[in-house]
């Protein structure tokens, strides 16, 4: 019975090739976008599992009631380790102090090599089941060791064996190769680590252990956890709340009420945002969006096979009869019609696999994803077969019902019409696909306007030529004054200066600030930088008050420039020559007001901010130059790069543009738009496709009437009106549904961003022209085809 049934099946898909082409391309398109929107989703819901404590492993992280705020950070003090273990030591496993993962230079003989590394307390080897290759997980516990990553070590020391090999880090320690693990998988927290080295070196280079007057105020580093296996992460977090509060009360931090928490791995990639103290989002909101978007788009060429079958109902209806008359239930008529859109899903499945696996690559660059086609995780085939059953039920449901209702009499007899009210479903269905993808065009609109809105705003600063190079090696910080007269002499760049960070990521906050009339009990934090006097003229702040500093005045070594939103929160109206007392740098006297600038987030409000002169130049770790604009770049970094091989030949040139640096804020959200632009032009094209073969079979279907008509002298253009509006007017009724609809998420989602555009009247009008025109031009083929045909033709058998 199966076999008659899958035999009938394909000699009708034979039978009218057409219209199966069109079915089978709809949904193989729409199954090849699901499989990797559901390849996407599941490397983003996978992330870190592959750790076997992921369910154990958390970051510590603090609120903090700041600038009359709940501020979220998840970088601790020096001292919190060791208080955890101390007063808790029970709910936990492990807890580790961390730096943070960054470029640093391993060097061998006269090589040296740029790889991330982190330095952290020797139990993360064990934390993260750390698959040593050569070596043991306990060899991390002299300080001047070091554990490589697979790839780090073939790169650094090639096919030869790295164990107990010394290696110079920075240029300063000599440590050495005590162990080579496996590399960490790509997606995880933890995937571009390439080198661990014990915290107790980074204590021992910088002195922290005696460095912190208020070892609690400096928030510098992370602290990891794992709880103990009889402990539940909620409690663990729930008991440690006070525990910096216990430590700081009765001192100036505690008026910031700090509330300590655990942060479990299993959120850290998808629950990353928080907002007033609570978790508010992050990149799971990007894996509904999608996971809705792959539902929808499989829907859209569905409704194509719903609506094709449908539509040809009239010739099928005698077949029906027949079958009917003969014996047939209505039961196995559903099975029948059933297997035929099994088979289509069946063969759909395996074009889409195809499609899959050649865009992988395209899709891998758009998303930023190594993702791949699991060919040899039966999971996988399994979720596919059933993915497969599923769409052809989908696909096959309203067809099955309504061609198998069809009454064998009528049909027989001769009697049998579809009826006026037969096509209200297929009309519906097309409005349907035109409303999600119109909603989807206008979504992917709006996500790139918000781009534009954001990329347009005024910084502050001139960021076009503006270079950043970190000094790297004691002998760069030895002859900055020589390098910076060199630079300026070679003709590569116009100004130089210096600078404890870079002007777009300004990231250390500072409070213990007090002024005239400063509120009792605000909790202020303001963003500072340490400059030299020549920083301004570099970036090209805009003074708006007050003058800039002077590396001609001694005295600019007690004297700060702040920003408009600084003077603001102040409530300074007249800032200039008013001083603010900073604990532990005195007394400093406000000689200038910069133009607010942007130096974090595009999307994000300006912060009161500062600027001030170092009392020590190793404070500062980066050179700033300014390229002469009339000289190509290519050739001011070659010369520039010269001048540090000069003194540090040894040393690779490290350098960024600050407008790469700035455009990387925008990483993001240009991920998201170009997915969800190739996504809703995926679904265009679905609902183009149906449209297609629906204005095929009605001009087939009307054929006879077109005839008629031309005799009786109607023009092309009047034949072409005829089978063109009611398809125009669905588009339009759908342009109607899609608006309010997008309008109404798109504004939520803006809500996630201070810094937002206003949906703009022409993203509406945009979309739906393009609509239009598009349904115009895959109506207007079959149309113009139909009314061209010769009427001698469709007459002559009447």
């Amino acid at each position: 019975m199966i076999k008659n049934y899958l035999k009938i099946a394909w000699r009708n898909l034979i039978k009218n090739k057409a219209s199966s082409l069109i079915n089978i391309s709809g949904l193989a398109v729409g199954m090849a976008v699901a499989v990797l929107i559901g390849l996407w989703i599941y490397d983003e819901v996978s992330f870190d599992q592959n750790f076997q404590n992921y369910n154990r492993i958390a970051v510590v992280m603090q609120n903090q009631f700041i600038n009359n705020e709940t501020q979220t950070w998840n970088s601790e003090a020096i001292t919190m380790a060791p208080a955890l273990r101390n007063n808790y030591g029970s709910s936990f496993k492990h807890v580790l102090m961390a730096g943070w993962t960054g470029d640093h230079m391993l060097s061998t003989g006269d090589k040296t090599f740029t790889q991330k590394g982190n330095y952290i307390e020797p139990g993360i080897t064990d934390m993260l089941s750390l698959k040593m290759i050569k070596g043991t997980r306990a060899g991390l516990k002299n300080a001047e060791s070091i554990f490589l990553s697979q790839s780090a070590a073939k790169a650094i020391f090639g096919n030869a064996d790295p164990m107990n090999k010394v290696l110079t880090l920075d240029k300063k320690t000599s440590i050495k190769v005590t162990g080579v693990y496996e590399d960490l998988p790509y997606n995880s927290s933890f995937g571009d680590l390439a080198f661990i080295t014990p915290w107790q070196l980074l204590v021992n280079i910088n002195h922290y252990d005696t460095f912190f007057n208020n070892p609690w105020g400096a928030s510098w580093f992370q602290t990891y956890v794992q709880i103990a296996d009889n402990a539940e992460m909620a409690q663990v977090s729930l008991r440690i709340k006070d525990v910096k509060m216990n430590a700081v009360r009765g001192k100036d931090d505690a008026r910031f009420k700090p509330v300590v928490f655990l942060h479990p791995m299993s959120k850290w990639h998808l629950y990353a945002d928080f907002k007033n103290g609570v978790v508010a989002g992050g990149r799971i909101q990007y894996v509904w969006l999608f996971g809705i978007i792959g539902i929808f788009v499989l829907i859209l060429a569905c409704i194509n096979f719903m609506n094709l079958s449908t539509a040809r109902s009239e010739k099928r209806a005698k077949e029906v009869g027949i079958r009917k008359a003969i014996g047939s239930v209505r039961r196995q008529l559903v099975i029948q019609f059933y297997s035929e859109s099994l088979l289509m899903a069946a063969f759909a499945f395996v074009i889409a696999i195809l499609l899959v696996q050649l865009s992988l690559s395209f899709f891998n660059d758009i998303a930023g994803k190594q993702v791949a086609v699991l060919w040899g995780n039966p999971l996988f085939w399994l979720i596919g077969a059933g993915f497969t059953l599923i769409t052809g039920l989908i696909a096959g449901s309203y067809p099955a019902l309504y061609l198998s209702s069809f009454k064998a009499v009528k049909v027989l007899k001769g009697t049998f019409k579809a009826g006026r009210f037969a096509n209200i479903p297929r009309k519906v269905l097309v409005v349907t696909q035109f409303t999600v993808s119109v909603a989807l065009i206008i979504g992917t609109m709006v996500i790139y306007q918000q781009i534009q809105y954001a990329k347009d705003r005024p910084l502050g600063y001139n960021r076009n030529g503006l270079v950043v190079i970190p000094i790297q090696t004691d002998a760069i910080r030895k002859q900055v004054a020589a390098i910076k007269n060199d630079l300026l002499a070679s003709g590569a760049v116009s100004t130089t200066a210096q600078s404890e960070g870079k002007i777009s990521d300004m990231y250390i906050g500072n409070s213990g600030i007090k002024w005239a009339g400063k509120p009792p009990g605000l909790q202020e934090m303001f963003n500072t930088m340490c400059v030299s006097a020549e920083f301004g003229k570099t970036v090209n702040w805009k003074i708006v008050e007050g003058r800039d500093f002077s590396a001609a005045s001694p005295s600019d070594s007690s004297a700060i420039i702040i920003n408009q939103t600084a003077a603001k929160f102040m409530g300074m109206k007249e800032p200039i020559g008013k001083t603010i007392d900073w604990s532990g740098n005195g007394k400093l006297t406000i000689i200038g007001v910069v133009k607010d600038m942007v130096t974090q987030s595009p999307y994000d409000p300006v912060k009161q901010s500062f600027f001030f002169l170092p009392k020590s130049w190793s404070r500062l770790g980066n050179i700033d130059v300014k390229i002469n604009p009339l000289m190509n770049a290519h050739t001011a970094i070659s010369k520039i790069s010269a001048i540090f091989k000069k003194y540090d030949p040894g040393t690779p040139f490290s350098y960024q543009f600050i407008d790469e640096d700035y455009a990387k804020k925008f990483d993001n959200e240009e991920r998201v738009g170009k997915l969800a632009s190739c996504f809703a032009g995926l679904a265009i094209f679905i609902s183009c496709l149906g449209l297609f073969g629906m204005a095929m079979f009605m001009a087939e279907q009307r054929i006879k009437e077109i005839g008629v008509r031309k005799v009786l002298g109607a023009s092309v253009f009047n034949l072409w009106q005829l089978l063109s509006k009611d398809f125009m007017a669905l588009v339009v009724i759908s342009l109607l549904i899609a608006s309010p609809l997008s309008y109404y998420f798109m504004h939520k989602w803006l809500l996630n961003y201070e810094y937002r555009t206003e949906i703009s009247w022409w993203v509406y009008a945009s979309a739906g022209l393009g609509a239009i025109i598009l349904t115009l031009l895959t109506v207007s083929y079959q149309s113009i085809k139909a009314a061209l045909a010769n009427p001698v033709r469709s007459l002559k058998t009447e």
